[in-house]
């Protein structure tokens, strides 16, 4: 696995979050449109990618993971409170909601790069004549972890904690992907769960998808043009995959 993906999950996290911890005027009006373009992108990469490449070799009992994955993903969003699409509630007299918070977050960022050692060994299995399609994984990945990054710590901002706590945060929800990458290596060398691994993250990537796109607006189910046009971006994106 290339050192550059490890930095790239890594970098990408203290981008989104470094900002909101050393400039307080930074704001979070940007947030909803980039968690649109992410969860748009991440839906077209799960279907043009992620599925066809789990239901590729036939296992009946594949649909049983993607399925468990959309239950732990649920799961995981009862400890978040749902930060990764978004919802940024703070509490400035009670910080004990914090570390389950940065937990779930954290445990979801570990699963997502779990597939990511094996991504190009399965791609190549079933697709061969297709190579480093993990470049189009790898940027569903930062572009869904930056935006996390920045609504993580603002939470932590808004919560009045200081820098230092942050910081130590924020490092340790940016290793965690990396750390999955690392463990994702070890389960690549048993083959038969790397399928079931990545049915998992699909399941997860259904989940948090679609709930950025059905939650992108505060009211009704009118799209503003804006936001719209950050999922018509994303959806591009994740087509130009497949050329």
């Amino acid at each position: 696995m290339n050192t550059l993906y490890y930095l790239a999950l890594f970098i990408c996290v203290l981008l989104g979050g470094l900002p909101v911890i050393y400039n307080q005027r930074i704001t979070q009006r940007w947030l909803h449109y980039a968690l649109s373009f992410s969860g748009a992108y991440i839906l077209s990469i799960t279907v043009l990618h992620l599925m066809p490449m789990v239901f590729g070799l036939g296992q009946m009992q594949i649909g049983l993971y993607v399925l468990l994955g959309f239950l732990i993903q649920l799961l995981l969003e009862q400890l978040s409170g749902g930060i990764e699409h978004g919802h940024i509630h703070a509490h400035r007299h009670d910080k004990s909601f914090l570390f389950p918070l940065l937990f779930g977050l954290s445990l979801h960022a570990f699963i997502e790069g779990l597939p990511l050692a094996s991504w190009e060994d399965i791609h190549h299995h079933l697709q061969p004549e297709h190579q480093n399609h993990s470049l189009w994984f790898l940027a569903g990945l930062i572009l869904h972890k930056a935006p996390a990054a920045f609504a993580l710590m603002a939470v932590f901002r808004e919560s009045e904690v200081s820098k230092k706590f942050s910081l130590l945060a924020l490092l340790f929800f940016a290793a965690m992907s990396p750390l999955g990458v690392a463990v994702g290596a070890w389960v690549a060398i048993l083959k038969t769960w790397q399928i079931p691994v990545l049915a998992v993250v699909v399941g997860s990537f259904l989940h948090i998808s679609t709930t950025i796109l059905f939650e992108t607006d505060s009211g009704g189910h009118q799209l503003s043009n804006a936001k719209m046009l950050s999922i018509l971006l994303g959806l591009c994106m994740g087509l130009l995959s497949i050329l």
